[in-house]
């Protein structure tokens, strides 16, 4: 004791970046210090967390231990900065007020309600028994409620909900669970749910469980936003919703009530019940059991979620079924958030409402992901995910990127963190364009980043590119599959070259043509196309992604003798003016796309000759796959570059078709094809340009069969193989491509 008292007491200042506000930092730093006999403060800054420690030596070290090892399970550490400093004297260890400065800091994606505050809501006892907004600081509303930082009840929606007394004495005690968690609330001081519709019932989870039942359409006001909801058991109920929502095949998600639950209704692996009970909680897509009636018809699975906010719980205390969960909006608009909006735009779809008062700042959807070749695989990065940055050892400069059309997302940098926006939809609409740019201000705004450059697609038409030059801003314009494959880079903080596989349905292409089944070898700055999938023409543009026959007739041009049956199918006054356009190349742009394929050898063996989503035909196909690992033979020609014929894969995919072979076998050979020639095309570029190191990315790697057998095949040939994971390999994910392809260019 003596021998410890003569030791001098010693200080540290310690800064810490990353996610670190609304996770429970401090009061975790709090009891950490009185743990270890410190003395100091901890306030929150616009950059991060301050720390200022006094005591012995050793039980700082110990102290600093605990904080980068064992850190609160929300929060995430990019960088910690210690300092000697000199010794004030502190008596104690307390919390001080935030304190702005020119800093920025991450912030919190919305997670799940913890099992701690589920457990008290469903304990008659407890005095948040049954409150829909019970949270605490290990969970509940973070960036769907923010306004500004530092994260700070004032400068969230929360500010209109004084505490009462027992909530501010939580709020105030460090060494409570709701200690500073800034939506902390009760039955006697927050918000509360209001039921809009004919039911009778006093109680309006009971009231829109009892409308569930019936059948009828509830919109229900959600953490980022409303979900339009119906029993997923009824047929007519879920096609009611299809035909007022406007949504019609595109497959729809389900929320069950437990795990116990999904595994009656779907096939399950240990690793999807990861991440279905993960606290960001995705919609995980997932083999189906039962066929669910109009909600993925023609697929053999389906998005499905567990409850994430304390109202899903309450309502699965009175039905025992799946439900419907759908974005609260009319199809291709943005999610409706405010309580207005949402009965003044959902009217004629939803027959009853659940609405609350506490306000949603930022609307996000829900995430969708899945679990294909032995890792995540997100297909839509919202809520749960974003806006969590991705932290990069280079710094960047101050870039915007502007994302594609379809499956927009957008893209900031500033120092060594790169903000991916959420999900904001196709810019086909002029609500989600004024919506796409209302959130690149807030983000701007939010993380303190004025870009210095614009980045963007090459493609002129594109609104996103539009946008970007009214920016008065240097404009970087990128290639759309070079963006592809370098986010997928980027992920992995791949620098050096790579042979990308980039497949999808469309981008434009250096020389004017459009392409969707590249190979490249790439570098984080630019790229060499060393070949691609033949060029095919596709008679009447845009028209032909939903009328995939033209795209199958166009693959077919040279042949059309062979194919004399199938032509017999459609109108005869059409063939004609499809011929026409081929002939003289007349709005029948030439295209390699890998999407496109997959249209035409769907048509060609009857599964489908129109579509009504993007990538329906593809996903069919997948769907139908049967068992067989033969291949139909190929042809790649190796002039100036790799191409890919697909003329006779295409004659025997019809041939297997006529004679009479499964169209589950036709596929599984098809796809087992596009896996083969893959590995051809690597083993030569890889032997002539000496690269082992292969990417695959596009949209078209989205499917799960293909994903996981151009992995394990060009494993196998010692290739390093890497594919998106966390960032979206569609066009969800080309923003961060763009952003890092910019700051390579704009080195000097």
């Amino acid at each position: 004791m003596a021998e410890r008292e003569i030791r001098r007491i010693r200080a540290r200042q310690i800064n810490i970046k990353g996610i670190v506000q609304g996770v429970g930092f401090r009061p975790f730093v709090y009891n950490l210090a009185l743990r270890y006999s410190l003395s100091g403060i901890v306030y929150n800054t616009s950059s991060g967390v301050s720390i200022n420690v006094e005591g012995y030596e050793d039980d700082i070290d110990a102290f600093l231990s605990e904080l980068k090892e064992n850190p609160p399970k929300l929060s995430k550490i990019d960088e910690i900065s210690i300092e000697d400093c000199d010794v004030v004297g502190y008596k104690g260890f307390s919390i001080k007020s935030s304190k702005a400065d020119e800093g920025f800091v991450p912030i919190s994606p919305d997670m799940g309600v913890c099992d701690e505050c589920v457990s008290e809501m469903m304990d008659e006892k407890n005095r948040r028994y049954n409150y829909p907004f019970i949270n605490c600081t290990n969970c509940g509303p973070r960036f769907s409620i923010i306004e500004d930082i530092p994260y700070d009840r004032p400068k969230t929606s929360m500010k209109k909900f004084p505490m009462c007394k027992l909530c501010n004495d939580e709020y105030e005690n460090p060494l409570d669970r709701r200690f500073h968690a800034q939506p902390v609330a009760c039955y006697d001081c927050g918000p509360s749910l209001k039921y809009v519709g004919e039911s009778t019932n006093i109680d309006p989870i009971m009231a829109v469980a009892e409308d569930l039942r019936k059948g009828k359409i509830v919109a229900i006001k959600g953490i980022g936003g409303f979900h339009l909801a119906v029993n997923a058991l009824s047929h007519e109920a879920v096609l009611r919703l299809r035909d007022r929502k406007n949504r019609y095949g595109k497959p729809l998600a389900l929320m069950m009530k437990d795990v116990e639950d999904v595994k009656r209704h779907c096939h399950v692996s240990p690793e999807e019940i990861e991440l279905l009970n993960s606290q960001r909680r995705p919609i995980v897509l997932l083999k189906k059991k039962y066929e669910f009636e109009g909600v993925s018809d023609g697929l053999d699975s389906v998005g499905v979620m567990l409850p994430y906010a304390p109202i899903h719980y309450l309502l699965f205390k009175y039905i025992d079924f799946p439900v419907v969960m759908t974005s609260g909006n009319i199809s291709e608009e943005p999610l409706c958030k405010d309580n207005d909006e949402a009965l003044k735009r959902l009217k004629d779809i939803a027959d009853s409402f659940l609405l609350n008062d506490r306000d949603i700042v930022n609307r996000i959807d829900d995430t969708v992901t899945s679990w294909k070749g032995k890792s995540e695989r997100v297909i839509r990065r919202s809520r749960g995910y974003a806006p969590e940055p991705m932290v990069f050892k280079m710094d960047f400069k101050p870039i915007l990127a502007v994302g594609g059309y379809y499956k927009n997302t957008f893209c900031l940098t500033k120092g060594n963190y790169a903000f991916l926006s959420h999900h904001i939809g196709d810019l086909d609409s002029s609500k989600t364009y004024m919506y796409y740019v209302e959130e690149i201000k807030k983000y701007m705004r939010l993380f303190k980043v004025q870009p210095q450059f614009v980045a963007c697609d090459m493609h002129q038409g594109y609104l996103s590119t539009q946008f970007a030059k009214t920016l008065g801003l240097p404009v970087i314009y990128t290639q759309h599959h070079h963006a592809h494959v370098v986010s997928c880079m980027a992920e992995y903080g791949i620098e050096d070259k790579v042979i990308g596989f980039s497949y999808d349905g469309t981008g434009y292409g250096l020389d004017g043509n459009v392409w969707g089944a590249e190979f490249l070898i790439a570098d984080l700055k630019d790229f060499v196309r060393a070949g691609h999938v033949k060029y095919n023409p596709l008679p009447g543009g845009e028209l032909a992604i939903k009328r995939i026959y033209r795209t199958a007739i166009g693959f077919i041009n040279e042949d059309m003798n062979f194919y004399k049956d199938y032509l017999k199918r459609f109108d005869a006054k059409e063939l004609e003016i499809i011929k026409a356009q081929i002939d003289k190349k007349i709005n029948a742009p030439l295209v390699s796309s890998m999407g496109r394929l997959f249209d035409a050898v769907a048509s060609l063996i009857g599964v489908k000759d129109t579509v009504i989503y993007e990538g329906q035909a593809a996903m069919e196909l997948e769907s139908i796959i049967e068992k067989d690992q033969s291949y139909y033979d190929f042809t790649v020609s190796s002039d100036d570059q790799y191409v890919v014929d697909t003329s006779d894969i295409l004659r025997q995919v019809y041939s297997d078709y006529k004679k009479g072979v499964s169209k589950g076998i036709i596929s599984a050979r098809f796809h087992n094809t596009i896996v083969e020639f893959t590995a051809y095309v690597a083993l030569k570029l890889g032997e002539k340009y000496n690269i082992d190191k292969v990417v695959l990315s596009g949209g078209s790697f989205q499917n799960k069969y293909l994903l996981e057998n151009i992995i394990d095949r060009l494993s196998k040939e010692g290739f390093l193989v890497y594919s998106n994971s966390k960032i979206p390999c569609n066009d969800g994910g080309i923003s961060l491509g763009q952003a890092v392809i910019a700051n390579y260019r704009m080195e000097v």
